[in-house]
């Protein structure tokens, strides 16, 4: 593996100075790049605010862990335009571990804990904004940016009906089972429209790990939760190429196994307030 040392780095910031990053008042949605070894990171802002996470009881295609539940978030976050690129991941790992290669296509085949230890690496390069840490995002934000306002199974701000439309009001959105005739694939990052918040690829395309272990729900509100004070899995959001539009819906959340990787399941990071 190439030295982490030996990278040349650059932080390029399109629309913010660095002093100004540090606070609150950015709209939802403004966009941020950093560049490290020539490749963008780009990133959208996602304002503090409070949402209803989980589905309703009526949602089509819900399951029974959906439970709905207030939550606040008290502080604003950064987050990945798109997927993590194998581009990106080359950049700071110096190796491509995913089973289908391409620059654009998501990074896939890393393990939760993979996907710690490419965070550690790119916290090492000093390279993020003033008060901000590279992180897996917690399923809340996760969540919460996915919507990006919206309460409907999808952040287009449609729900999903009978099966052949939702092909069409998802496939406007991400990449999933219904599309391509079974083409065994994942897809170049950036393609479909982008939620409200300029984010991309949140529904399928590949599944996404977030920094929490996977435990039930609260009954009543929270306030930055961080999920289940431990457990034997951590929670995996997005849905994939190859499964059904269920599994894509703003709500669904599914667990893996920390050491688990497949072609199905990539990463998508966040910059957070440092501790």
């Amino acid at each position: 593996m190439k030295k982490i040392a030996s990278f040349s780095v650059c932080l390029v910031c399109l629309f913010l100075l660095p002093a100004l990053v540090a606070n609150d008042d950015h709209k939802a949605g403004e966009r941020m790049v950093l560049k490290i070894k020539d490749v963008e990171y780009a990133f959208r802002w996602c304002p503090p605010g409070k949402f209803t996470m989980g589905s309703p009881a009526n949602e089509r295609g819900r399951f029974d862990d959906e439970t709905q539940h207030q939550v606040a978030l008290t502080r604003g976050f950064w987050m990945l335009e798109t997927e993590v690129t194998q581009g990106m991941w080359e950049s700071a790992m110096g190796n491509n571990p995913s089973e289908f290669k391409g620059a654009k296509l998501p990074v896939e085949c890393v393990s939760w804990n993979g996907c710690q230890e490419f965070v550690e690496e790119l916290n090492k390069l000093k390279v993020a904004p003033s008060g901000f840490n590279f992180s897996l995002p917690t399923e809340a934000q996760w969540e919460y940016a996915c919507r990006a306002g919206t309460t409907t199974a999808l952040n287009s701000g449609r729900n999903l009906s009978l099966w052949d439309i939702a092909c069409l009001d998802l496939g406007e959105l991400g990449w999933f089972g219904c599309q391509d005739e079974g083409k065994a694939t994942t897809y170049a990052v950036g393609q479909k429209k982008p939620n409200a918040w300029g984010l991309y690829d949140m529904h399928g395309n590949v599944y996404e790990w977030c920094l929490d272990w996977y435990g039930d729900y609260p009954s009543s509100a929270v306030t930055d939760p961080v999920g289940a004070s431990d457990g034997s899995k951590r929670v995996i959001r997005s849905g994939c190429w190859c499964l059904d539009a269920e599994f894509c819906r703003s709500a669904c959340r599914r667990h893996e196994n920390p050491s688990l990787r497949d072609c199905y399941t990539g990463v998508r990071i966040s910059l957070v307030r440092a501790e």
